[in-house]
C-alpha cells in the first residue's frame, strides 16, 4: 500500500470574494482562488511546485560535494 504524507491545508474567506490558502506545515505554499475549489487546486499546484523547487536548490547546493541521498517516507497516520 502506497503512503502519503499529510499536510494541513487553510482556507480563509477573503473580504472581497474568493479564497486565500495556504500550507501551515511548509512556508511559502500560499496562494487563492475565486472558489473553493479553485483554492484547493491552486494549494494543490503550489504546494507540488516549492517541493520541486526546494528539491532543485537542494541539488545544486550539493554538487561537488560528498553527500548521500536517500528517499525516506513516512507512514500515514
Amino acid at each position: 500500500m502506497e503512503a502519503y504524507l499529510k499536510f494541513t491545508a487553510v482556507f480563509e474567506p477573503v473580504a472581497d470574494g474568493g479564497y486565500s490558502a495556504y500550507v501551515e506545515e511548509i512556508p511559502g505554499v500560499n496562494t487563492q482562488g475565486e472558489t473553493l475549489e479553485e483554492a484547493r487546486a491552486n494549494l494543490r499546484e503550489a504546494l507540488e511546485l516549492v517541493l520541486e523547487v526546494r528539491r532543485e536548490l537542494a541539488e545544486e547546493q550539493q554538487a561537488g560535494r560528498a553527500v548521500i541521498r536517500e528517499n525516506i517516507q513516512l507512514a500515514a497516520a
